[in-house]
C-alpha cells in the first residue's frame, strides 16, 4: 500500500493586496501518494499554482496545514524550511529560473553543491542527467546560448539532480514545441517509474494532462474533481 507523501489539509489562501480580498484557495484537501504522476489543472485563476506553491513551502496558507513525509512544513522556521526544500523537493518553474552566468552543468550541479556533494559524484550525476535530457553537447553553454526548450530541459535536470522525493512543476511545457514537450514528459515519466519520484504538475497543457495517471481539477479555489486515468 502506497503511503501519503503530501497531505494538504483544509488549505485556504486569502490575498489582501487590494480593497477586496481575493480567495485563491478555499478549504482544499488533497493528498498525494508516493510515486504518483499527477496533473493539477483548471482555468487561469483557479488556484493551481497557489496550491503548488503551498505544497512546496514557497508560500504559506492563511489556514490549514501541509505535511510532507510526516513533516508539517507549515510550522517550520524559514531556515528549516529552506533546508527541507533543498533535500526533499525539486522545483521546475515556468520562467526556468536558471542562473544566467552559470553553464548548463553548473546550473544542474548547483543544488548538489549546496548539499556539499563531493565533486566527483556531482560531475557524474550532472553528466548522467545531461545525457538523459539529450544535451551533452550543451554542457558549457549558458542559458542565453540555449533555446527556450533547452533551457527548460536544463531546469528539469536541475530539479532532478539531488534525486528529490518530490518534483513540483509549474507549467513545465509552456515554452516547448510538441516534440520537446513530449520528450520532456517521457523523460519525467521514466524517472517516475525507475526512481519512484513523485511528480505534481500545474498545467493547462493537454500534452501533460494525457500523460498523467491522476488529474485533479480546481475551479474557483476548490477541488472540482479528482480522477484516476490511464496515461496515453
Amino acid at each position: 500500500m502506497a503511503r501519503t507523501i503530501i497531505d494538504a489539509h483544509k488549505i485556504s489562501k486569502i490575498y489582501n493586496q487590494t480593497m477586496v480580498p481575493v480567495k485563491a484557495l478555499q478549504d482544499v484537501h488533497v493528498h498525494i501518494e508516493e510515486g504518483e504522476f499527477v496533473a493539477l489543472v483548471g482555468p487561469s485563476g483557479s488556484g493551481k499554482s497557489t496550491l503548488l506553491n503551498m505544497m512546496g513551502g514557497l508560500d504559506k496558507p492563511t489556514s490549514g496545514s501541509v505535511i510532507i513525509d510526516d513533516v508539517e512544513i507549515t510550522k517550520l522556521s524559514e531556515n528549516k524550511l529552506i533546508d527541507f526544500r533543498l533535500h526533499n523537493i525539486g522545483f521546475v518553474f515556468q520562467s526556468f529560473n536558471l542562473i544566467p552566468v552559470l553553464t548548463s552543468k553548473e546550473n544542474i550541479g548547483f543544488v548538489l553543491q549546496l548539499q556539499n556533494v563531493p565533486k566527483k559524484e556531482r560531475k557524474e550525476r550532472v553528466m548522467e542527467l545531461l545525457k538523459e535530457i539529450g544535451l551533452e553537447d550543451k554542457i558549457d553553454n549558458k542559458p542565453g546560448e540555449l533555446s527556450g526548450g533547452q533551457q527548460q530541459r536544463v531546469a528539469v535536470a536541475r530539479a532532478l539532480a539531488s534525486k528529490p522525493q518530490i518534483v513540483l512543476a509549474d507549467e513545465p511545457t509552456a515554452n516547448l514545441d510538441s516534440k520537446s514537450a513530449n520528450k520532456l514528459m517521457d523523460t519525467m515519466a521514466k524517472l517516475n517509474r525507475e526512481e519512484n519520484i513523485t511528480f505534481l504538475f500545474s498545467t493547462h497543457d493537454a500534452r501533460v494532462i494525457k500523460k498523467a495517471r491522476r488529474v485533479i481539477t480546481l475551479v474557483d479555489g476548490r477541488v472540482d474533481s479528482d480522477v484516476q486515468q490511464t496515461p496515453i
